[in-house]
């Protein structure tokens, strides 16, 4: 192969390539679009789905009707009543007498059904204007131009229930009534009446059908977003189809499944409390009966701390489950936040925009912000609480300005009982289970924590539910 070949190859290919990358991009322009201007409701699709197929078939059978039959009969009509029309124009003129005329006149009025009157000395009236989309005007008088040698007018808009046409004769005019419905097929309207009634009925059967089939998927999914947001769904009860009635068995079953885990993780971290504060309670006692010691004095703080951490970790199992939703008033209860964080010694200041009345469980919303300004007051001096809500989430940060925390390690500190105290005071105590309380309370109302570089220079913690 040439080099002028190879060129021409190598040319033809990168035309090839840019137009399958035109295509591309026009077939991703025309889905993005498509899925814009597409509803995305469940029962909203499934109208279409139902109605389009119907719109489309009702459209072909009328193009159809009114382009096979409609026209062909009306064609047929014209050509008939033309026909007529014809054969007296030639009787007036071989019989031009006015007896033969009067003859002529009863003739057409009860064998033809046409109203004939001659018009002696007049002429053809200029002609006057053509509706566009007449189909009875353009068949009818291309049916008299063939059948019809000398000149004619027609008046097929002046009354609607009659048709006129003039022909010019020998000194005269002869003028023609004939009904419209001789040449039109004038009931046409109850067909297509008939059609869309019934695909209306139809329509409004299936519409009511699909309705009741739709509930039970809302209904489902209503119960899930509730229980994703630690909601009480006790009115919830499977039924429509089988695979609906399949799918809500499934979601109790799961629902059941994981309150009983939450249960029995619940009494056991409760008896384990209740033998471990028996035993720090007999330590306290053999403490207060030994007396004031520099020994006893730390093992009475190693006591205390330890009571705190079995209190953090009985906290953490109960995620209080049992804690019904109530409205709240979350401006007062950020600024209840930020009077407690205060005592730790920081400088706290929050704001809250937008509705705070929201559906949540009191306390452990208020456990989540508590243990998110703790965090922050022990690691920073300043700290800005800010909330917000809108039509869908209600979104509140706290921001500090201590050492903040590396990204590649923010996801750790929610896991239980780890503490990154190279990365924050080296000086702060805890559990290691105060974010990861947070995350849970907040993901039982179906939303999250997230953490994130603060305009202070220190961490952000961000707690994001849905309304």
């Amino acid at each position: 192969m040439s080099v002028l070949d190879t060129s021409m190859v190598g040319a033809a290919r990168a035309r090839l390539r840019l137009t399958q990358k035109r295509m591309r991009d026009s077939n991703a322009r025309f889905g993005a679009w498509f899925n814009r201007v597409m509803p995305k409701g469940l029962y909203a699709r499934s109208l279409i789905i139902i109605i389009t197929p119907v719109v489309i078939l009702q459209s072909v059978i009328a193009f159809v009707f009114m382009e096979r039959h409609y026209n062909t009969v009306t064609r047929r009509l014209s050509a008939a009543v033309s026909q007529d029309i014809a054969a007296i124009a030639d009787l007036a003129v071989a019989f031009p007498t006015p007896a033969d005329q009067e003859r002529i006149k009863r003739i057409a009025q009860f064998n033809m059904g046409l109203t004939v009157e001659f018009l002696p000395g007049e002429r053809l009236p200029p002609p006057g204007p053509k509706p566009f989309f007449s189909i009875l005007d353009s068949s009818f008088t291309s049916e008299l131009v063939k059948r019809l040698r000398r000149p004619f007018w027609t008046d097929t808009v002046g009354n609607s229930s009659l048709i006129e046409v003039r022909v010019q004769l020998d000194g005269m005019v002869m003028r023609v009534f004939a009904r419209r419905s001789q040449a039109y097929l004038s009931n046409s309207h109850i067909f297509l009446v008939w059609m869309v009634g019934t695909s209306l009925v139809l329509m409004a059967v299936a519409i009511l059908f699909l309705r009741n089939q739709i509930k039970p998927i809302e209904a489902l999914a209503d119960a899930a977003i509730a229980f994703g947001k630690g909601r009480d769904v006790s009115g919830f009860r499977p039924r429509g189809a089988r695979e609906v009635r399949g799918a809500a068995l499934a979601f109790l079953e799961m629902r059941r499944r994981i309150e009983r885990q939450i249960e029995q993780r619940t009494t056991m971290l409760a008896g384990v409390s209740h033998d471990m504060r028996t035993i720090l309670t007999r330590f306290k006692l053999e403490l207060a009966l030994i007396g004031d010691t520099p020994d006893t004095e730390a093992l009475r703080k190693d006591v205390d701390e330890l009571q705190s951490m079995l209190e953090a970790y009985l906290a953490f199992a109960r995620e209080d489950v049992a804690e019904a939703p109530v409205t709240v008033d979350v401006a007062r209860l950020v600024e209840d936040v930020r009077a407690n964080a205060e005592r730790h010694g920081a400088e706290v200041s929050a704001s809250f925009t937008g509705d705070p009345m929201v559906m949540l469980r009191l306390d452990a919303f208020r456990r989540c912000l508590a243990n998110l300004a703790v965090n922050a007051c022990r690691h920073g001096r300043h700290i800005v609480i800010t909330g917000t809500r809108d039509e869908r989430w209600l979104t509140i940060s706290v921001d500090d300005d201590g050492p903040g925390i590396p990204q590649d390690r923010r996801e750790d500190v929610f896991r239980p009982f780890v503490r990154l105290d190279d990365a924050r005071n080296q000086d702060a105590g805890g559990s290691g289970l105060g974010l990861t309380i947070a995350r849970d309370a907040a993901r039982a109302h179906g939303g999250d924590v997230i953490l994130g570089d603060s305009p202070l220079g220190g961490l952000r913690a961000s707690v994001r539910i849905p309304v």
